[in-house]
């Protein structure tokens, strides 16, 4: 049986370092390929680094079928589940799984929703057993996420996940990869992705060091001065402009995320 490899379930997998994958190899080249691969038809769901030694090596390999699936959603939220159990996998990644699994069923619920609409005909038809059959056999809405549930299940804190957030709908794609390979933080990140598409390239394009200074700059901005009778009560010193500015960037970088948000919504 040909396995196919969808590009989309591979995105769920962290790849491996050059070390992880060599001895990954030697473990496989000496003891063979332990465990079965899982399959959903033809379609390749765990197993990815091992399927690929195995075809390089032409070496032999069990498969097993996962029959509890009926969807490739199914396949996902499975995926997303057995990354969210390992420890390897960092918190910046747990809370992305999170969400996208939140996602996923968000987009369940509206088409149950709207299999629940009533279809309008252009003439009554008598409702007839078999009628009445379908309408309750519609699908019933799954219950939203609260973001206390996804935090827990990420393992993480409900701030965490809300910067998390932030990050994906504000951060450039330099800024993501910072915080991926570990050279930002969490919340360094959230405080870079308030400021400009610009801003946030030419600080990733000059190194960790500047995408730090970068956020400590934004968070001193966010801090109202200790001693406030210092300053004049008719002036507004660089500090205050500094956070004034930051925060009309934040709102208008939500209203966006909402507008998308909105549009998706309506189709």
């Amino acid at each position: 049986m040909d396995i196919v490899v969808n590009e989309e379930l591979k995105a769920y997998i962290d790849p491996m370092t050059p070390d992880e994958y060599e001895a990954l190899e030697r473990s496989i080249l000496a003891e063979g390929c332990r465990d079965a691969l899982v399959l959903w038809g033809e379609t390749l769901v765990d197993g990815h680094h091992r399927y690929s030694v195995c075809r390089k090596h032409d070496l032999p390999f069990k498969t097993m079928q996962n029959t509890q699936f009926q969807s490739m959603d199914d396949v996902h939220l499975w995926m997303i589940d057995q990354h969210l159990g390992r420890r390897s996998v960092s918190p910046f990644q747990r809370g992305v799984l999170a969400l996208r699994k939140r996602a996923i069923l968000a987009e369940r619920r509206n088409r149950a929703r709207d299999a629940d609409k009533p279809v309008e005909t252009p003439e009554p038809v008598e409702a007839t057993s078999e009628i009445a059959e379908t309408v309750t056999d519609t699908p019933r809405t799954e219950p939203a996420i609260s973001r206390e549930a996804l935090a827990r299940e990420a393992r993480l804190s409900n701030s965490q996940v809300g910067m998390i957030e932030k990050i994906q709908k504000q951060a450039t794609p330099e800024v993501v990869e910072a915080v991926k390979s570990g050279t930002l933080s969490i919340n360094a990140a959230a405080a870079v992705a308030t400021l400009p598409a610009e801003e946030q390239r030419a600080a990733a394009v000059a190194g960790g060091d500047e995408l730090k200074q970068a956020a400590k700059r934004v968070r001193e901005a966010r801090r109202k001065p200790r001693d406030e009778t210092k300053a004049p009560q008719d002036t507004t010193d660089d500090n205050e402009l500094l956070e004034l500015r930051q925060r009309v960037i934040e709102l208008m970088a939500e209203n966006e995320a909402l507008r998308r948000e909105l549009a998706e919504l309506r189709g």
